[in-house]
């Protein structure tokens, strides 16, 4: 015997074209060994056809920035800062500081644009932490994002602030000492 259930049919606004409301997550540690955690949950997300986007805010390097991303599949867009070097200091030269302006300026952009549905921000709090991106306005921006879409932020010594707003936050921690 075959059963068939019957649904009502939603209609949501254009403006909001999913019916749950995005997370912002937290995953921190003292030994910032946690990405390739994050990294395995976004490409297992990006496999399943939901569009992401990673953006590393301080590792440099490699001559990517935000008019070069790299593209993993059809769903997954990996950006760093356009810089030759990894940031490990809250002192930049003037063009470092544009460029990790830059990165910021272009990661709001396309979040407001809504073109991902889930985006990993990571280092975001520590550049929060040395000064380079005001406290102000990451709050500003997760408050402001469209709220289908769930934000991930990695870091160690998250403000209070973001730990406050978060709606779940990952602490990664040794479970025992050697």
């Amino acid at each position: 015997m075959i059963a068939q259930l019957e649904t009502q049919s939603v209609n949501f606004p254009e403006n909001q074209p999913y019916p749950v409301e995005g997370l912002v997550q937290v995953f921190t540690s003292s030994s910032r060994t946690f990405f390739t955690t994050v990294m395995a949950e976004a490409l297992r997300i990006a496999g399943q056809g939901t569009t992401v986007l990673i953006v590393q805010f301080l590792k440099g390097g490699i001559a990517q920035g935000q008019n070069n991303p790299i593209r993993l599949g059809l769903s997954l867009d990996w950006i760093r800062c356009d810089l030759p070097r990894c940031i490990d200091t809250p002192h930049l030269d003037e063009s470092e500081a544009q460029s990790l302006q830059a990165l910021w300026q272009h990661t709001i952009s396309v979040v407001n644009e809504g073109k991902y549905s889930l985006v990993v921000l990571d280092e975001l709090t520590l550049a929060v932490n040395f000064g380079l991106i005001a406290e102000a306005e990451v709050l500003e921006f997760l408050a402001k994002r469209p709220k289908h879409i769930d934000i991930i932020l990695t870091g160690p010594d998250i403000p209070s602030s973001i730990l406050d707003l978060a709606d779940q936050v990952t602490e990664i921690r040794r479970s025992h000492r050697t």
